[in-house]
Protein backbone atom coordinates (compact mmCIF):
# COMPACT_ATOMS: atom_id res chain seq x y z
CA UNK A 1 0.00 0.00 0.00
CA UNK A 2 0.94 3.39 -0.65
CA UNK A 3 0.28 6.40 1.43
CA UNK A 4 -0.43 9.98 0.55
CA UNK A 5 -0.66 12.55 3.37
CA UNK A 6 -0.40 15.98 1.75
CA UNK A 7 -2.64 17.90 3.93
CA UNK A 8 -3.06 18.64 7.58
CA UNK A 9 -5.59 18.48 9.87
CA UNK A 10 -6.17 22.31 11.30
CA UNK A 11 -9.06 23.18 12.76
CA UNK A 12 -11.30 19.99 12.30
CA UNK A 13 -10.70 20.63 8.78
CA UNK A 14 -7.92 19.05 5.77
CA UNK A 15 -6.31 21.59 4.68
CA UNK A 16 -2.90 22.16 2.14
CA UNK A 17 0.42 23.41 3.46
CA UNK A 18 0.71 27.24 2.87
CA UNK A 19 4.04 26.11 0.98
CA UNK A 20 3.78 22.31 -0.29
CA UNK A 21 7.57 20.54 0.36
CA UNK A 22 6.74 16.82 -0.09
CA UNK A 23 9.35 14.32 1.67
CA UNK A 24 8.74 11.07 0.68
CA UNK A 25 8.52 7.60 3.46
CA UNK A 26 10.89 4.90 3.10
CA UNK A 27 9.43 1.21 4.04
CA UNK A 28 12.53 0.07 5.77
CA UNK A 29 12.22 -3.04 5.44
CA UNK A 30 12.08 -2.84 1.41
CA UNK A 31 14.07 0.28 0.97
CA UNK A 32 11.30 1.41 -1.46
CA UNK A 33 8.92 4.80 -1.15
CA UNK A 34 6.17 4.10 0.84
CA UNK A 35 4.31 7.40 1.02
CA UNK A 36 4.50 11.30 0.88
CA UNK A 37 3.53 13.50 3.08
CA UNK A 38 3.91 17.23 3.01
CA UNK A 39 6.12 19.32 5.41
CA UNK A 40 5.02 22.41 7.15
CA UNK A 41 6.79 24.93 8.05
CA UNK A 42 6.25 28.23 10.49
CA UNK A 43 3.44 30.20 8.75
CA UNK A 44 1.28 26.25 8.86
CA UNK A 45 2.30 26.08 12.85
CA UNK A 46 0.59 29.55 13.09
CA UNK A 47 -2.55 28.62 11.50
CA UNK A 48 -2.44 25.27 13.32
CA UNK A 49 -1.80 26.81 17.09
CA UNK A 50 -3.98 29.99 16.35
CA UNK A 51 -6.86 27.25 15.70
CA UNK A 52 -5.52 25.84 19.38
CA UNK A 53 -6.09 29.06 20.98
CA UNK A 54 -9.63 29.91 19.45
CA UNK A 55 -10.98 26.80 21.17
CA UNK A 56 -9.17 26.83 24.13
CA UNK A 57 -11.77 28.95 25.98
CA UNK A 58 -14.88 26.65 25.42
CA UNK A 59 -13.18 23.34 25.61
CA UNK A 60 -11.26 24.52 29.11
CA UNK A 61 -14.72 24.92 30.86
CA UNK A 62 -15.99 21.60 29.30
CA UNK A 63 -16.67 19.14 32.57
CA UNK A 64 -14.90 16.03 33.24
CA UNK A 65 -17.61 14.13 32.70
CA UNK A 66 -17.93 15.40 28.60
CA UNK A 67 -14.55 14.74 28.57
CA UNK A 68 -14.77 11.47 29.73
CA UNK A 69 -17.59 10.90 27.42
CA UNK A 70 -15.58 12.21 23.88
CA UNK A 71 -12.57 9.70 25.32
CA UNK A 72 -15.28 6.88 24.50
CA UNK A 73 -15.52 8.45 21.54
CA UNK A 74 -12.37 8.01 20.21
CA UNK A 75 -11.80 4.89 21.83
CA UNK A 76 -14.38 3.30 19.78
CA UNK A 77 -13.04 5.28 16.61
CA UNK A 78 -9.88 3.99 17.25
CA UNK A 79 -10.77 0.39 17.71
CA UNK A 80 -12.93 0.08 14.48
CA UNK A 81 -9.63 1.22 12.62
CA UNK A 82 -7.33 -0.88 14.27
CA UNK A 83 -6.47 -3.21 11.31
CA UNK A 84 -5.11 0.09 9.66
CA UNK A 85 -3.29 1.35 12.51
CA UNK A 86 -1.62 -2.26 12.41
CA UNK A 87 -0.62 -2.42 8.97
CA UNK A 88 0.57 1.42 9.29
CA UNK A 89 2.62 0.90 11.94
CA UNK A 90 4.49 -2.10 10.37
CA UNK A 91 4.56 -0.05 6.93
CA UNK A 92 6.23 3.33 8.51
CA UNK A 93 8.95 1.94 10.88
CA UNK A 94 9.05 -1.73 9.89
CA UNK A 95 7.54 -3.19 12.71
CA UNK A 96 7.13 -7.03 12.60
CA UNK A 97 3.30 -7.51 12.15
CA UNK A 98 2.88 -9.35 15.23
CA UNK A 99 3.99 -6.78 17.34
CA UNK A 100 2.38 -4.24 15.69
CA UNK A 101 -1.04 -5.46 16.58
CA UNK A 102 -0.19 -6.88 19.87
CA UNK A 103 1.65 -4.03 21.27
CA UNK A 104 2.21 -1.46 19.05
CA UNK A 105 -1.40 -0.44 17.91
CA UNK A 106 -2.82 -2.17 21.40
CA UNK A 107 -0.90 0.31 23.66
CA UNK A 108 -3.00 3.51 22.15
CA UNK A 109 -6.18 1.53 23.39
CA UNK A 110 -3.91 0.81 26.88
CA UNK A 111 -4.08 4.93 27.14
CA UNK A 112 -7.27 5.84 26.34
CA UNK A 113 -8.88 2.92 28.61
CA UNK A 114 -6.78 4.25 31.29
CA UNK A 115 -7.47 7.91 30.98
CA UNK A 116 -11.35 7.20 31.05
CA UNK A 117 -10.69 5.20 34.32
CA UNK A 118 -8.68 8.13 35.57
CA UNK A 119 -11.54 10.87 34.82
CA UNK A 120 -14.29 8.47 36.96
CA UNK A 121 -12.46 9.50 39.37
CA UNK A 122 -10.41 12.17 39.31
CA UNK A 123 -11.22 15.35 41.56
CA UNK A 124 -9.97 18.69 40.07
CA UNK A 125 -10.47 20.89 43.24
CA UNK A 126 -9.85 20.16 46.67
CA UNK A 127 -10.68 22.28 49.63
CA UNK A 128 -8.12 23.33 52.69
CA UNK A 129 -9.61 25.03 54.94
CA UNK A 130 -11.06 28.67 53.42
CA UNK A 131 -9.11 28.11 50.31
CA UNK A 132 -9.85 26.05 47.25
CA UNK A 133 -7.08 24.29 45.05
CA UNK A 134 -8.33 24.20 41.40
CA UNK A 135 -6.60 22.03 38.68
CA UNK A 136 -6.79 23.83 35.80
CA UNK A 137 -5.37 23.00 32.01
CA UNK A 138 -2.55 24.25 31.08
CA UNK A 139 -3.23 25.95 27.85
CA UNK A 140 -2.49 25.42 24.35
CA UNK A 141 -0.13 22.66 23.62
CA UNK A 142 2.87 21.89 21.71
CA UNK A 143 3.17 18.06 21.26
CA UNK A 144 6.13 16.51 19.09
CA UNK A 145 6.63 12.96 18.58
CA UNK A 146 9.19 10.33 17.50
CA UNK A 147 8.54 7.20 15.45
CA UNK A 148 10.25 4.41 17.53
CA UNK A 149 6.42 3.84 19.28
CA UNK A 150 4.38 6.23 17.36
CA UNK A 151 1.06 5.76 18.52
CA UNK A 152 2.38 5.11 21.75
CA UNK A 153 3.65 8.70 21.96
CA UNK A 154 0.92 10.30 20.26
CA UNK A 155 -1.31 9.17 22.93
CA UNK A 156 0.29 9.27 25.79
CA UNK A 157 0.15 13.12 24.82
CA UNK A 158 -3.05 13.59 23.65
CA UNK A 159 -4.97 12.12 25.59
CA UNK A 160 -4.16 13.52 28.76
CA UNK A 161 -4.09 16.91 27.37
CA UNK A 162 -7.51 16.27 25.85
CA UNK A 163 -8.82 15.17 29.39
CA UNK A 164 -7.14 17.78 30.75
CA UNK A 165 -9.14 20.61 29.12
CA UNK A 166 -5.86 21.42 26.77
CA UNK A 167 -6.06 22.29 23.09
CA UNK A 168 -3.05 21.24 20.77
CA UNK A 169 -0.78 20.94 18.14
CA UNK A 170 0.15 17.30 17.06
CA UNK A 171 3.66 17.37 15.03
CA UNK A 172 4.69 13.84 14.87
CA UNK A 173 7.62 12.68 13.23
CA UNK A 174 7.88 12.80 9.69
CA UNK A 175 9.43 9.29 9.25
CA UNK A 176 5.87 7.91 10.94
CA UNK A 177 3.50 10.20 9.85
CA UNK A 178 0.78 7.24 8.90
CA UNK A 179 -0.42 6.38 12.00
CA UNK A 180 -0.59 9.72 12.39
CA UNK A 181 -2.51 10.43 9.86
CA UNK A 182 -5.18 8.09 10.91
CA UNK A 183 -5.10 8.97 14.50
CA UNK A 184 -6.31 12.63 12.53
CA UNK A 185 -9.20 10.68 11.43
CA UNK A 186 -9.93 8.89 14.10
CA UNK A 187 -10.27 11.79 15.84
CA UNK A 188 -12.15 13.78 13.32
CA UNK A 189 -14.83 10.63 13.08
CA UNK A 190 -15.29 11.00 17.21
CA UNK A 191 -16.52 14.80 16.53
CA UNK A 192 -13.70 15.98 19.06
CA UNK A 193 -14.25 20.17 18.69
CA UNK A 194 -12.69 21.98 15.51
CA UNK A 195 -9.90 23.45 17.03
CA UNK A 196 -9.12 21.84 20.17
CA UNK A 197 -6.98 18.87 17.80
CA UNK A 198 -4.68 20.20 14.99
CA UNK A 199 -1.93 18.24 13.36
CA UNK A 200 1.15 19.32 11.19
CA UNK A 201 3.52 17.63 9.73
CA UNK A 202 7.06 19.08 9.81
CA UNK A 203 10.78 18.19 10.55
CA UNK A 204 12.92 19.93 13.47
CA UNK A 205 12.37 23.36 11.89
CA UNK A 206 8.30 23.20 12.51
CA UNK A 207 9.42 21.54 16.11
CA UNK A 208 11.29 24.61 16.82
CA UNK A 209 8.76 26.95 15.74
CA UNK A 210 6.12 24.93 17.89
CA UNK A 211 8.39 25.28 20.90
CA UNK A 212 9.12 28.97 20.43
CA UNK A 213 5.69 29.95 19.42
CA UNK A 214 4.20 32.81 22.08
CA UNK A 215 0.92 31.30 21.89
CA UNK A 216 2.11 27.71 23.18
CA UNK A 217 2.12 27.72 26.76
CA UNK A 218 3.94 24.10 27.33
CA UNK A 219 5.25 22.14 24.68
CA UNK A 220 5.94 18.33 25.64
CA UNK A 221 8.64 16.19 23.68
CA UNK A 222 9.57 12.69 23.63
CA UNK A 223 12.79 11.85 21.57
CA UNK A 224 16.71 11.87 21.83
CA UNK A 225 18.67 14.30 24.67
CA UNK A 226 20.40 15.85 22.14
CA UNK A 227 16.94 17.74 20.61
CA UNK A 228 15.63 18.16 23.64
CA UNK A 229 18.29 20.46 24.42
CA UNK A 230 17.38 21.98 21.47
CA UNK A 231 13.22 21.71 22.55
CA UNK A 232 14.33 23.76 25.70
CA UNK A 233 16.70 26.58 24.40
CA UNK A 234 13.46 27.31 21.74
CA UNK A 235 11.38 27.17 24.66
CA UNK A 236 12.78 29.19 27.46
CA UNK A 237 12.35 32.68 25.96
CA UNK A 238 8.94 32.56 26.70
CA UNK A 239 8.83 30.65 29.90
CA UNK A 240 6.48 27.93 28.52
CA UNK A 241 6.32 24.52 30.44
CA UNK A 242 9.20 21.94 28.78
CA UNK A 243 7.89 18.29 29.62
CA UNK A 244 10.36 15.39 28.14
CA UNK A 245 10.46 12.11 27.89
CA UNK A 246 13.95 11.50 26.84
CA UNK A 247 16.73 8.98 26.09
CA UNK A 248 17.69 5.98 28.18
CA UNK A 249 20.79 3.13 29.61
CA UNK A 250 18.66 1.08 31.36
CA UNK A 251 20.69 -1.04 33.64
CA UNK A 252 19.38 -4.62 33.96
CA UNK A 253 20.79 -6.38 37.14
CA UNK A 254 20.88 -9.84 37.98
CA UNK A 255 21.20 -10.96 41.59
CA UNK A 256 23.32 -13.87 41.83
CA UNK A 257 21.11 -16.26 43.10
CA UNK A 258 18.39 -15.31 39.85
CA UNK A 259 17.20 -18.23 38.15
CA UNK A 260 19.55 -17.26 34.91
CA UNK A 261 18.18 -19.24 32.45
CA UNK A 262 14.70 -17.29 32.53
CA UNK A 263 16.07 -14.00 33.21
CA UNK A 264 18.68 -13.53 30.39
CA UNK A 265 16.05 -15.21 27.84
CA UNK A 266 13.42 -12.39 28.59
CA UNK A 267 15.99 -9.72 28.99
CA UNK A 268 17.78 -10.92 25.65
CA UNK A 269 13.82 -10.88 24.01
CA UNK A 270 13.22 -7.50 25.41
CA UNK A 271 16.42 -5.83 24.20
CA UNK A 272 15.37 -6.90 20.60
CA UNK A 273 11.76 -6.65 20.97
CA UNK A 274 11.14 -3.23 18.43
CA UNK A 275 14.42 -3.81 16.61
CA UNK A 276 16.35 -2.12 20.29
CA UNK A 277 14.44 1.34 19.28
CA UNK A 278 12.83 1.86 22.72
CA UNK A 279 14.26 4.14 25.18
CA UNK A 280 13.75 2.44 28.05
CA UNK A 281 15.16 -0.67 26.61
CA UNK A 282 17.47 -2.75 29.65
CA UNK A 283 20.75 -2.90 27.42
CA UNK A 284 22.93 -2.53 30.24
CA UNK A 285 22.86 -6.18 31.98
CA UNK A 286 24.39 -6.60 35.20
CA UNK A 287 25.76 -9.99 35.57
CA UNK A 288 28.11 -11.41 38.42
CA UNK A 289 31.36 -11.77 37.52
CA UNK A 290 31.40 -15.52 38.16
CA UNK A 291 28.32 -16.37 36.34
CA UNK A 292 29.84 -14.13 32.75
CA UNK A 293 30.20 -17.48 30.82
CA UNK A 294 26.94 -18.74 31.44
CA UNK A 295 25.04 -15.88 31.10
CA UNK A 296 27.13 -15.45 27.28
CA UNK A 297 26.23 -18.65 26.65
CA UNK A 298 22.38 -17.86 27.36
CA UNK A 299 22.65 -14.99 25.66
CA UNK A 300 23.98 -15.65 22.27
CA UNK A 301 21.61 -18.63 22.45
CA UNK A 302 18.70 -16.75 22.52
CA UNK A 303 20.19 -13.75 19.95
CA UNK A 304 21.05 -16.33 17.12
CA UNK A 305 17.36 -17.84 17.87
CA UNK A 306 15.54 -15.02 16.64
CA UNK A 307 13.59 -14.65 13.22
CA UNK A 308 14.85 -11.64 11.37
CA UNK A 309 13.31 -10.87 8.32
CA UNK A 310 10.06 -9.80 6.41
CA UNK A 311 8.12 -7.99 8.96
CA UNK A 312 4.97 -8.86 7.41
CA UNK A 313 5.39 -12.46 8.17
CA UNK A 314 4.21 -13.58 11.16
CA UNK A 315 7.51 -15.53 11.88
CA UNK A 316 9.31 -12.85 12.49
CA UNK A 317 10.19 -11.81 15.50
CA UNK A 318 12.45 -8.58 14.49
CA UNK A 319 12.43 -6.13 11.62
CA UNK A 320 14.37 -3.39 10.61
CA UNK A 321 15.68 -0.37 12.03
CA UNK A 322 13.63 2.30 10.92
CA UNK A 323 15.98 4.57 8.34
CA UNK A 324 19.30 4.30 6.19
CA UNK A 325 20.24 6.97 9.13
CA UNK A 326 19.95 4.65 12.05
CA UNK A 327 21.46 1.85 10.00
CA UNK A 328 24.20 3.56 10.16
CA UNK A 329 23.99 5.15 13.02
CA UNK A 330 23.85 1.71 14.82
CA UNK A 331 26.20 -0.15 13.14
CA UNK A 332 29.27 2.76 14.28
CA UNK A 333 28.39 1.81 17.66
CA UNK A 334 29.09 -1.88 17.05
CA UNK A 335 32.53 -0.98 15.07
CA UNK A 336 33.20 1.15 18.28
CA UNK A 337 32.18 -1.67 20.57
CA UNK A 338 34.76 -3.90 18.61
CA UNK A 339 37.43 -1.26 19.00
CA UNK A 340 37.37 -0.67 22.23
CA UNK A 341 37.72 -4.75 22.93
CA UNK A 342 34.55 -5.70 24.51
CA UNK A 343 33.89 -9.25 23.57
CA UNK A 344 31.64 -10.03 20.53
CA UNK A 345 29.32 -12.83 21.69
CA UNK A 346 27.43 -13.10 18.73
CA UNK A 347 26.22 -10.23 15.81
CA UNK A 348 28.31 -7.90 14.95
CA UNK A 349 28.00 -5.80 11.22
CA UNK A 350 26.27 -5.90 8.61
CA UNK A 351 22.66 -7.38 7.54
CA UNK A 352 22.02 -10.62 9.01
CA UNK A 353 22.57 -13.50 6.72
CA UNK A 354 20.33 -13.98 3.75
CA UNK A 355 18.86 -10.62 3.76
CA UNK A 356 20.24 -8.31 1.12
CA UNK A 357 17.83 -5.46 1.03
CA UNK A 358 16.83 -3.50 4.16
CA UNK A 359 18.21 -1.58 6.98
CA UNK A 360 18.48 -5.19 8.82
CA UNK A 361 20.77 -5.15 11.50
CA UNK A 362 22.10 -8.27 13.44
CA UNK A 363 21.00 -9.03 16.44
CA UNK A 364 23.80 -8.23 18.40
CA UNK A 365 25.94 -9.18 22.60
CA UNK A 366 28.74 -7.48 23.78
CA UNK A 367 30.16 -9.03 27.26
CA UNK A 368 32.97 -7.82 29.30
CA UNK A 369 32.05 -4.24 28.87
CA UNK A 370 33.39 -1.76 31.27
CA UNK A 371 30.71 0.83 31.68
CA UNK A 372 33.21 3.63 30.94
CA UNK A 373 32.81 2.50 27.08
CA UNK A 374 31.44 4.17 24.67
CA UNK A 375 28.70 1.31 23.41
CA UNK A 376 28.06 1.48 27.54
CA UNK A 377 27.16 5.33 28.28
CA UNK A 378 25.61 6.22 25.09
CA UNK A 379 22.06 5.19 23.58
CA UNK A 380 22.83 3.25 20.78
CA UNK A 381 19.00 2.73 19.77
CA UNK A 382 19.53 -0.76 17.95
CA UNK A 383 19.52 -4.58 18.83
CA UNK A 384 22.37 -4.49 20.72
CA UNK A 385 23.31 -5.50 24.44
CA UNK A 386 25.95 -5.25 26.25
CA UNK A 387 26.88 -7.37 29.53
CA UNK A 388 28.87 -6.05 32.48
CA UNK A 389 30.38 -7.87 34.99
CA UNK A 390 30.07 -7.25 38.80
CA UNK A 391 31.60 -8.58 41.99
CA UNK A 392 29.24 -7.36 45.00
CA UNK A 393 26.34 -6.16 45.29
CA UNK A 394 26.91 -2.69 46.09
CA UNK A 395 29.30 -2.36 43.03
CA UNK A 396 26.53 -3.61 40.55
CA UNK A 397 24.20 -0.55 42.94
CA UNK A 398 27.31 2.04 41.45
CA UNK A 399 27.79 0.80 38.04
CA UNK A 400 23.38 0.69 37.59
CA UNK A 401 23.86 4.46 38.78
CA UNK A 402 27.03 5.77 36.96
CA UNK A 403 24.94 7.13 33.97
CA UNK A 404 23.57 10.08 32.61
CA UNK A 405 20.27 8.50 32.12
CA UNK A 406 18.10 7.38 34.55
CA UNK A 407 14.66 6.17 32.61
CA UNK A 408 14.19 2.87 33.55
CA UNK A 409 16.19 -0.11 35.69
CA UNK A 410 15.29 -3.69 36.02
CA UNK A 411 16.09 -6.02 38.68
CA UNK A 412 15.92 -9.81 38.98
CA UNK A 413 16.11 -12.08 41.95
CA UNK A 414 14.61 -15.30 43.73
CA UNK A 415 14.86 -13.31 47.34
CA UNK A 416 11.77 -10.59 46.78
CA UNK A 417 13.10 -7.81 49.39
CA UNK A 418 16.53 -8.04 48.21
CA UNK A 419 15.46 -7.61 44.47
CA UNK A 420 13.34 -4.42 46.05
CA UNK A 421 16.03 -3.21 48.29
CA UNK A 422 18.25 -3.01 45.30
CA UNK A 423 15.46 -1.51 43.43
CA UNK A 424 14.96 1.62 45.97
CA UNK A 425 18.81 2.30 45.39
CA UNK A 426 18.64 2.94 41.74
CA UNK A 427 18.04 6.25 40.43
CA UNK A 428 15.19 5.87 37.43
CA UNK A 429 12.09 6.44 36.93
CA UNK A 430 10.77 3.29 36.56
CA UNK A 431 12.33 -0.37 38.24
CA UNK A 432 11.14 -2.97 36.90
CA UNK A 433 10.90 -6.26 39.43
CA UNK A 434 11.56 -9.72 37.82
CA UNK A 435 10.10 -9.06 34.91
CA UNK A 436 6.85 -7.39 36.04
CA UNK A 437 4.37 -6.95 33.48
CA UNK A 438 3.54 -3.53 32.95
CA UNK A 439 1.15 -1.33 33.98
CA UNK A 440 -0.61 1.55 31.74
CA UNK A 441 -1.49 3.66 35.71
CA UNK A 442 2.28 3.99 36.42
CA UNK A 443 3.88 6.81 35.59
CA UNK A 444 6.76 6.97 32.52
CA UNK A 445 9.32 9.42 32.63
CA UNK A 446 12.91 9.55 34.01
CA UNK A 447 15.88 11.34 36.11
CA UNK A 448 18.67 12.85 34.95
CA UNK A 449 18.83 13.31 31.32
CA UNK A 450 15.77 11.35 30.41
CA UNK A 451 13.65 14.28 30.70
CA UNK A 452 11.30 15.57 33.67
CA UNK A 453 7.30 15.04 34.02
CA UNK A 454 5.76 12.00 33.91
CA UNK A 455 3.36 10.53 31.11
CA UNK A 456 0.77 8.07 31.63
CA UNK A 457 -2.32 7.57 33.68
CA UNK A 458 -2.89 9.84 36.52
CA UNK A 459 0.45 11.24 36.51
CA UNK A 460 0.48 11.73 32.96
CA UNK A 461 -3.03 14.10 33.46
CA UNK A 462 -1.45 16.33 36.21
CA UNK A 463 1.88 17.43 34.19
CA UNK A 464 -1.05 19.11 31.91
CA UNK A 465 -2.91 20.67 34.93
CA UNK A 466 -1.90 23.82 36.69
CA UNK A 467 -3.03 24.19 39.95
CA UNK A 468 -5.03 27.71 40.90
CA UNK A 469 -5.05 28.76 44.84
CA UNK A 470 -8.87 29.92 45.47
CA UNK A 471 -8.53 31.98 48.43
CA UNK A 472 -11.36 32.84 51.02
CA UNK A 473 -13.62 30.46 49.34
CA UNK A 474 -16.00 30.81 52.13
CA UNK A 475 -17.25 34.03 51.63
CA UNK A 476 -17.83 32.96 47.71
Amino acid sequence: MTYACRQFYIDGQWVNPSAPREFKVINPATEEVAGVICLGNGEDIDRAVAAAKGAFPAYSQTTRDERRELLEHILAAYKARYPEFVAAISDEMGAPINLSRDAQAEIGVGHLAAMIDVLGRFQFEERKGNTSLILEPVGVCGLITPWNWPINQVAAKVVPALAAGCTMVLKPSEFSPFSAMLWAQVMDEAHVPHGVFNMVYGDAAAGAALSAHPDVDMVSFTGSTRAGVEVARSAAPTIKRVHQELGGKSPNVLLDDVDFEHAVRVSVLHVMQNTGQSCNAPTRMLVPADKLGVVEAIAKRIADGIVVGDPKSKSTEMGPVVSKIQFDRVESYIEKGIEEGAKLVTGGLGRPEGLSKGYFVRPTVFSNVRNDMIIAREEIFGPVLCILPYDTEEQAIDIANDSPYGLAAYIWGADAARARRVGNRIRAGRVILNGARGDMHAPFGGFKRSGNGREWGEHGLRDFLEIKALIGADAA
